[in-house]
């Protein structure tokens, strides 16, 4: 048994086709199929449902196990390679993470400090929700996960908490809102108002804030992108819900203002998420250490204005069981001569240009 044939079956499994599994791991059809036939032999059961030419047809009950348990041996033999570069301070590889759409002005704050630390790693970021990241994590296809804890359903898993997101509404910088900083639930109830579609976890979460204060709210517009939703708010008379953090990252477009939700204050927890075991694999902890050393400094919390003193004696690590997605995504971020060093640093690093992240 060799770990090519390991390699071989996930290959089969993940491209559903004996072709194109064998250009992957660069050999022939022939060679490929006869080592997952000896593997077969060796193993004394059936891993494939048999067909007609190179078409995947499926696995065996038997397979659907034996394929699992390739993804596990596969995953820990990369481990043990990055354990050893680790081990001689030169983590090497790819560091895959899947993330709720919301969270994607936070990400580079928190990249950044991998890539300074761990210059030849390579981050791979998916936008999902929780089912593509359950399945990502059971599979080893990602290292660890970003979303929110409250509704988490990811299985067993280890957590570390990073931030509370809390609520705004975004609004027309118009006369009817001068002055103001806060606004009720129930007066954003009365307003036309742009909402995420009622598929999504962030949308389902304000729909029961509003059924809370005995509000039913029809949207004007509806989309899955808050990007979107930012630009109806901009261009027209509507408003729309955005997580608090986003007046400071990525920053707020021209012509609009945001004001803090209240009566009730609502917030959600996002943390990090990474298989349980043992053993933690070698790019989790890189991220791992650094989240927690950004959790004892504060300084991520004090970047989205999450800086409270009740912050602060919050668990470093838990085994929970975890929610839904959203698009989100970054806007421009203005640098003004008002803001303090430290902003201007935050602004310009999340400065995107003339193209925002979909």
């Amino acid at each position: 048994m060799f770990l090519r044939q390991f390699k071989y079956l996930v290959a089969v499994v993940e491209e559903k086709h004996f072709g194109r599994a064998a250009k992957r791991c660069n050999v022939t059809q022939p060679s490929l199929s006869s080592g997952i036939k000896q593997f077969e032999l060796e193993i004394g059961v059936p891993i494939f449902l048999r067909g007609r030419g190179q078409r995947f047809h499926g696995l065996t009950p038997d397979g659907e196990r034996i394929a699992k348990w390739a993804r596990l041996i596969l995953s820990h033999c990369e481990a043990m390679r990055d354990e050893i570069k680790e081990r001689q301070d030169d983590l090497h590889g790819s560091l895959r993470m899947g993330a709720m759409p919301s969270m994607s002005p936070v990400l580079p704050v928190l990249l950044e400090k991998v890539r300074e630390r761990y210059p030849n790693v390579r981050i791979d970021v998916h936008f999902m929700g929780n089912e593509a990241m359950k399945l990502g994590l059971d599979n080893f296809n990602l290292d660890c996960a970003l979303t929110y804890i409250d509704q988490a359903d990811l299985g067993r898993r280890n957590v570390i908490p990073i931030y509370s997101e809390k609520l705004s509404l975004l609004v027309p910088d118009t006369a009817e809102f001068e002055g103001r900083t806060q606004i009720t639930w129930k007066e954003a109830a009365e307003l036309p108002l742009a909402m995420l579609r009622s598929s999504m976890h962030e949308r389902r979460f304000v729909d029961s804030i509003f059924e809370q204060v005995g509000c039913d709210v029809v949207p004007k517009v509806e989309s899955e992108s808050i990007l979107h939703l930012m630009f109806q708010v901009q261009c027209t008379e509507l408003s729309t819900i955005i997580p608090a953090h986003f007046k400071r990252m990525p920053g707020l477009h021209a012509g609009t203002k945001a004001l803090d939700l209240v009566e009730p204050v609502m917030s959600q927890e996002v943390g990090l998420f990474w298989a349980e075991g043992e053993i933690i694999m070698p790019m989790a902890s890189a991220l791992v250490s650094i989240v927690k050393k950004l959790n004892k400094s504060g300084e991520l919390r004090r970047l989205l204005g999450d800086d409270e003193k009740s912050q602060g004696s919050r668990k470093s690590k838990t085994t929970v069981q975890a929610q839904t997605p959203c698009a989100i995504n970054a806007a421009r971020v203005p640098v003004s001569n008002g803001d303090t060093e430290e902003q201007q640093r935050v602004a310009r690093h999340l400065r995107l240009g003339d193209h925002d992240i979909l």
